[in-house]
């Protein structure tokens, strides 16, 4: 019976007869002889060599009796049959795909054939900072599993001007040349070849080719940057993932066909090549022309070949193991290099003693781009950054720009090892690297530099992955994807955050020493290798140490506290089967908890945003429950793996606190009196639980206000106690709850009470934020809170902020921006600085000649804050532009000028009219065009606005009609509108009568 997607088997008519015999004595393993529909792929060979000829029935129904006969004696007609079935099998093919030149194009299918493999490749690469273009020549050596007459590989707007191929073989040097075929849409070309190639040879293809340098800012791109002096220097480099090395070179784009590279680049004198490997020699094959050639790479995917072409310069140290690492800036700014320089050094000797693995590599650099989309690129021995990423400016940039520097340098180099040394299969296991290297950040990070105390901030992004999976356009943490669209949208939040929060929740379950023993074990079997989301799961089953687990029949069981003996005895872990239920389904559950004396009833459901959310059904997962009580700090964990469970504690409490430092990724509702006991706790001892257990019980109690679980009253009355809060993360979470609030009303004519909510935000604050000094004293935590504190209570006009600030920014202006300011808080008098014309101008005037990347970033948000309609229009057309503003600085300004009350319809508008320039720039599906549509149109919350940005997007057609960020974005528009007619009316009366309380 035929398959859906299957076409019959090819019939037999016009084969010569010669072969009519071997037909009669077939292999069942030549699927060759099946025709394959769109979509499929070919399977790759079971075996090779001799193969048992099985029972085969024809057309007639003649049987025939089984044989065995070695396919070595009948190559040649072995061949020419499979060779016959593939060309019949295109014939049949009525809507097979059609090159540029019009001729059949003999692939139909996004991804490649898997019966050719590269095994390595060498690349000449000439770019022409001059002309902005560049040549190429890649040679890659292949091997054949299948016998065929063409080769697929990827090509990405390159002009192929030759392909020729031969074999690899010391008395075979003869080339033949190759058709090339040309099919954009899949960005492939076929290389056609005039005899079919044979099983097990190996063969070298060339190809020769030119290309102008991209536009954009992926592939093998132009960047420049403006010395002080304002010469424009220009330099080029190279972004690949996930689907852009065929955009440099043709190649065999995808992560499972990972191959060894030799690469060459050819430049001028008074330039410099950097790549993965460190320089082998440099040749002079012409007056004012240089080849570098480099040494040749581990096995590794496409998407982490790197080159640059620029005048940097770098400072450098050595690791305890010999690591060279080294920092690459350009020359004005090789002088903010030293902090990145040794937190790299430290952040890789840490990496080589926890994974147990050496540094694979010679060398480590880390290169700082003067236009680069992201933050980041982990391009195994070649690290890339955005400057701000990388460059740390000891006089003015802030605490939070340090984090933020130490994180990004600790995910890259954990990638060296999850991504690089061990790569997903497929993209829709992305999270495998992604999420590994989020969760790393933290564990390294939290050794290496204790005092930034990253611990305390990784519950906030398992919040913000929440925030975007409680929508129905969600995806499991490992989803399908096939095309380059698909592939970009899965770099977000799912596969970053949420993967790295289930990771932080299995090692918390598990225990930190058989977690990290799992991960060491999965590197050390897959080195070399891809993966797939259960090699993960298997590895880290079966491990045990000493202590707090023991082997039960294969599998490790925790030596739980008894206290209930139907629920705590010793719970076997099936970590696969734990972890399915978090990676293969998008959502997460609400936990809802209902005290019954000292029974705890407990419930777990699908928690989800909008009117469906009580419709789901089918979703269950195993949970990793901990709590605390009023009578024990002591920490008890539990694993609900049903609907419907209950415990029962050894006596009555007053309150029970779930999810402890809040290291699982579920909420939790407490029924009856639940709320207000905690809410009592609280007011009146709030540092009887941890700060992080206080911010998730705010996070909690406005998602369940989402969904009607919970009243708005009720979380409002539960911020009221921030009024005596002091640490960071409660008060982030509590700004992170209350500023959308606000931010909606200023969408639509709601002054009043938009106005008395902004005043009620500052009077909770208002004790903390005159204890802050305008000086950068103190901790990291302690300068970030002082630093967003103070600027909101400029921006919310808190008058002896606006005053301090105001005198501060005098200053700066009378002494020509040399008057130093205090780091923490020149964000809030640069913003307050904004609000006139002359200072606005003079910022501007300012940011063009600043060599600090933190600096030149709070010039921006301040600029974006202006009430001036003609500045902020100005301010979008010159990021987009991208000459005095960098375009990669677009997305992010768009997003500011987005939130402010006075341009959010600028920012729309900006949007819909150069949706087809921005989508030249910024790929369909990319991070950067996600947060553009997002930030324009999230705080939207009427009907009218719904209506007209379902009608852009619709529109879009294959321009982006079908991106994820679209259905999140109505979604969310719809889910505003539902949340400000249930609650607008009683946060008005609310406000009223608690004024009095503050």
């Amino acid at each position: 019976m035929l398959q859906a997607g299957e076409r019959p088997a090819t019939t037999f008519q016009g084969l010569p007869s010669s072969l009519l015999l071997l037909l009669s004595l077939s292999v069942p393993t030549l699927r060759g002889l099946t025709c394959k529909g769109p979509g499929q792929r070919a399977p790759a060979p079971r075996n090779s060599g001799s193969m048992p000829i099985g029972n085969f029935r024809s057309k007639n129904k003649m049987a025939i009796l089984p044989l065995q006969l070695p396919l070595m004696t009948l190559p040649s007609l072995l061949t020419t049959l499979i060779v016959w079935a593939s060309t019949r099998c295109q014939s049949m093919e009525t809507n097979s795909p059609r090159a540029i030149n019009g001729a059949p194009f003999p692939w139909n299918n996004m991804r490649l054939p898997n019966y050719i493999f590269p095994i390595h490749y060498n690349l000449m690469i000439h770019a022409n900072l001059t002309t902005l273009t560049f040549s190429g020549a890649t040679e890659v050596e292949i091997i054949v599993n299948q016998p065929s007459s063409f080769i697929v590989m990827h090509s990405q707007r390159l002009q192929i001007t030759k392909a020729t191929l031969r074999e690899k073989s010391q008395d075979n040097r003869v080339e033949q040349p190759l058709t090339v075929l040309e099919y954009p849409s899949n960005h492939q070309i076929a290389l056609i070849a005039d005899q079919p190639l044979q099983i097990g040879r190996q063969y070298i293809v060339t190809i020769e080719y030119a290309a102008p340098l991209s536009e954009s800012l992926h592939g093998f791109y132009k960047s420049s940057y403006r010395t002080q002096k304002g010469e424009v220097r220009m330099l080029a480099s190279t972004q690949f993932e996930p689907t852009a090395a065929r955009m440099a070179f043709p190649c065999f784009d995808e992560p499972a066909f990972k191959a060894s590279f030799s690469i060459k680049i050819r430049r001028e004198p008074r330039h410099l090549a950097i790549s993965n490997m460190p320089l082998v020699k440099s040749v002079n094959i012409a007056e004012g022309l240089i080849e570098d050639h480099f040494d040749v790479t581990v096995k590794m995917s496409t998407y982490l070949v790197a080159f640059i072409i620029s005048d940097f310069e770098s400072v450098s140290k050595m690791t305890k193991s010999g690591v060279k690492v080294s920092v690459y800036a350009v020359p004005e700014k090789i002088n903010q290099t030293g902090y990145a320089l040794d937190a790299a050094v430290t952040l890789l000797e840490f990496y080589e003693d926890y994974f147990n693995i050496s540094y694979p590599l010679p060398k480590q650099d880390l290169a700082a781009i003067p236009d680069f989309e992201s933050g980041a690129m982990e391009n195994w021995g070649l690290t890339t950054y955005r400057e701000s990423g990388l460059l740390y400016d000891v006089e003015k940039s802030s605490a939070s720009s340090k984090l933020r520097i130490t994180m990004m340098i600790a995910h890259e180099l954990a990638h060296q090892w999850f991504g690089n040394l061990v790569t997903m299969e497929w993209w829709n296991d992305l999270w495998l690297n992604e999420g590994f290297a989020k969760f790393m950040e933290f564990v390294s990070v939290s050794v290496t530099h204790p005092e930034l105390k990253v611990e305390d901030y990784f519950f906030g992004k398992c919040f913000d992955a929440m925030e975007m999976d409680a929508l129905n356009s969600s995806h499991p943490v490992s989803a399908p994807v096939e095309n380059p669209a698909e592939i970009q949208e899965m770099f977000d939040n799912v596969s970053y955050e949420k993967g790295a929060c289930i990771l932080n929740m299995l090692r918390d379950y598990l225990n930190a020493d058989v977690f990290k023993a799992g991960i060491v074990q999965y590197l050390q079997k897959y080195s070399y290798k891809n993966t797939k989301n259960e090699d993960l799961w298997n590895s880290m089953t079966n491990i045990c140490l000493i202590g707090d687990t023991q082997k039960t029949d294969g599998f490790c069981s925790r030596n739980q506290p008894t206290s209930s003996p139907s629920h705590w005895s010793k719970e076997a872990v099936d970590v696969k089967a734990m972890m399915n239920t978090w990676t293969l389904q998008k959502g997460f559950p609400m936990i809802t908890v209902t005290m019954r004396g000292k029974n705890v009833h407990m419930k777990q459901e699908l928690y989800r945003k909008g009117s469906s959310h009580s419709e789901e059904t089918g979703y269950l997962w195993h949970v990793p429950l901990s709590y605390i009580t009023s009578k024990s700090d002591k920490v008890e964990r539990f694993l609900l793996r049903t609907k419907t469970d209950v415990l029962i504690l050894p006596e009555e409490v007053e309150w029970i606190k779930f999810n402890v430092g809040t290291y699982g990724y579920y909420i939790v509702h407490y029924e009856d009196d639940g709320w207000e006991s905690l809410t009592g706790l609280l007011k009146e001892k709030h540092m009887t639980i941890s700060s992080n257990d206080r911010a998730s019980l705010i996070n909690n109690a406005f998602q369940l206000v989402s969904i009607g679980k919970l009243s708005i009253e009720k979380a409002l009355d539960l911020t009221l106690y921030l009024k005596h809060e002091t640490e960071i993360m409660p008060v982030f979470q509590g700004l992170n709850e209350l500023i959308p609030l606000y931010k909606l009303m200023e969408k639509r004519d709601m002054d009043d009470v938009e106005t008395q909510f902004k005043a009620f935000l500052i009077r909770l604050l208002r004790d903390l934020i005159d204890k802050q000094t305008w000086t950068d004293d103190g901790s990291v935590s302690q300068r970030m809170l002082r630093s967003q504190l103070l600027l909101l209570a400029c921006v919310r006009q808190y008058q002896p902020c606006v005053q301090k600030a105001e005198d501060y920014f005098k200053k700066w202006k009378e002494s020509n921006g040399n008057f130093s300011l205090p780091c923490d808080v020149t964000s809030a008098v640069f913003a307050v600085g904004a609000q006139t014309t002359e200072g606005w101008d003079f910022l501007f005037e300012k940011y063009q000649l600043s060599l600090s990347s933190t600096e030149k970033y709070k010039i921006e948000f301040a600029l974006s804050t202006s009430h001036d309609k003609e500045k902020l229009q100005w301010l979008l057309e010159q990021s987009f532009q991208g000459d005095i503003i960098k375009t990669q600085e677009f997305p992010s300004i768009l997003g500011l000028v987005g939130r402010n009350p006075k341009g959010y319809l600028l920012a729309w508008q900006f949007l819909k009219e150069n949706w087809n320039r921005i989508i030249q720039k910024f790929e369909l599906g990319s991070n950067s065009l996600t947060d553009m549509v997002i930030g324009t149109t999230n705080q939207y919350s009427t009907r009218e606005r719904l209506e007209e940005v379902k009608e852009f997007f619709s529109s879009l057609k294959e321009n982006g009609s079908q991106l994820r960020c679209i259905q999140q974005t109505l979604e969310t528009i719809e889910e505003n509108i539902h949340w400000m007619n249930q609650n607008y009316e009683n946060i008005r009366v609310w406000l009223q009568k608690s004024t009095s309380s503050l």
